[in-house]
């Protein structure tokens, strides 16, 4: 079993080949600046006083997720590993943010860790850090400026004197990167005498007992369809996402995968690899699979298992009534027909839909086709293959506020499907 933190800033030296009984250290494979926190202080998410120093406690998105893929068509990475998706600061109530600081999406990530000094770091992204349909570098970028940004360890004022521009990105990459290391999610599969086939089908718990018994803890499992294809991990941090300690913890939830029947299938045509990551013993540890379109990145997911009755609540406060609107009082019970990828919904008033942007239910209204995507353990729903949903006010007391599509109002939040 895992131990039960990683603690980055004291890692010195190692390989990655075989498990042992000693910790991983990693050397001086990758030159880190240093962000002088102690590691002492509550872990993110366990404080009792109100924090003040964000530098070096990471709020709010204290509930960190590592999260892989296993990507089989068209098949991406080795064939004998997943790969890496990212690593995403969700709120303690499973909330989160994105897309947090504009002013810092960096391009030319390559570059930019070349530059640095980080060029390992880069050579193993491109390796375990790949994108679907190829485009490697708008990924990076897309997780960075989507997911990095929302740190506040890694705001700039949070880093030493004369750091270079971009000098945080480069500490998340090397963050993921070595997180991911200790997180061979093949390896902890193959312990257990689980590998990929297309001749068997496994339960969730098979699966999920043995990622247990090598991390010691419980992650969330995710599908496309019955087909695994995700992974999140979960951690509480101590101190900055640059030199951290690392606590893992159980998943909140399930993740999208059924209980049984789950497809587990090799990759085509990939390479094996034998050096780069390792069931690093006792050392340890679709929110959604980032899509990259030629207009830009876009966070669209994979399917989850859709309620026949649910409510919707908002990222921010609140949730749906029966007219569609949003309120901070009692929630609507809502009525959902299809499958998570294409389905109608509706309240005691009517049909849902939504006409010049904007989301209504009722009599005589023409019900629109939503869908639903897994993300970080919440079903969000999608309008257009967009989770964004936006209004002008925020709801207090009584208040009803319109909600619209997108994102172009002031206040903008996800919808979340709650089954009830």
């Amino acid at each position: 079993m895992l131990a039960a933190t990683v603690l980055f800033g004291a890692l010195a030296s190692s390989t990655f080949a075989t498990p042992s009984n000693s910790p991983v250290e990693y050397g001086n494979l990758f030159k880190r600046i240093s962000s002088g926190c102690s590691t002492s202080a509550p872990a993110s998410c366990h404080n009792t006083t109100r924090e003040t120093d964000l530098c070096c406690f990471e709020a709010p998105g204290g509930l960190l997720l590592q999260t892989q893929f296993w990507d089989t068509d068209p098949s991406t990475g080795p064939s004998n590993s997943w790969t890496i998706h990212g690593l995403w600061p969700d709120n303690c109530d499973g909330t989160f943010s994105e897309n947090c600081d504009p002013s810092r999406d960096y391009t030319n990530i390559a570059g930019l860790l070349t530059d640095q000094g980080a060029s390992d770091t880069l050579s193993f992204m491109q390796q375990f850090w790949v994108d679907i349909n190829g485009q490697n570098e708008q990924f990076w970028e897309h997780e960075w400026s989507t997911h990095g940004t929302c740190y506040s360890t890694l705001k700039p004022s949070c880093l030493p004197s004369g750091s270079p521009k971009g000098a945080e990105a480069v500490a998340f990459f090397q963050t993921v990167v070595k997180l991911f290391k200790t997180l061979p999610t093949y390896d902890f599969l193959a312990q257990a005498g689980i590998t990929p086939t297309t001749s068997k089908t496994f339960t969730l718990s098979t699966l999920t007992n043995a990622l247990k018994s090598a991390a010691g803890v419980t992650p969330a499992l995710n599908c496309d369809g019955s087909t695994l294809n995700a992974i999140e991990w979960y951690f509480n941090l101590k101190g900055s996402v640059i030199d951290g300690e690392f606590v893992p913890i159980d998943a909140p939830s399930k993740g999208s995968c059924g209980s049984s029947g789950i497809k587990y299938p090799p990759k085509s045509g990939g390479s094996t690899t034998t050096t780069s990551v390792s069931a690093a013993a006792p050392l340890w540890r679709p929110r959604h699979v980032c899509m990259l379109t030629s207009g830009g990145s876009s966070p669209t997911g994979s399917p989850g298992s859709l309620p026949s009755k649910g409510t919707i609540h908002a990222s921010t406060t609140g949730g749906l009534l029966t007219a569609g609107t949003w309120s901070t009082q009692t929630l609507a019970t809502y009525h959902f027909s299809g499958t998570a990828g294409s389905f109608t919904m509706s309240t005691s008033k009517g049909d849902c839909g939504v006409s010049g942007g904007k989301l209504t239910c009722g009599s005589g209204v023409d019900a629109s086709t939503f869908s639903a995507v897994s993300s970080g353990g919440n079903l969000l729903l999608a309008f257009s293959g967009s989770t964004a949903f936006s209004s002008d006010s925020t709801p207090s007391g009584t208040a009803q506020e319109t909600v619209f599509t997108g994102s172009s109002h002031s206040k903008q939040y996800t919808l979340s499907i709650v089954a009830s």
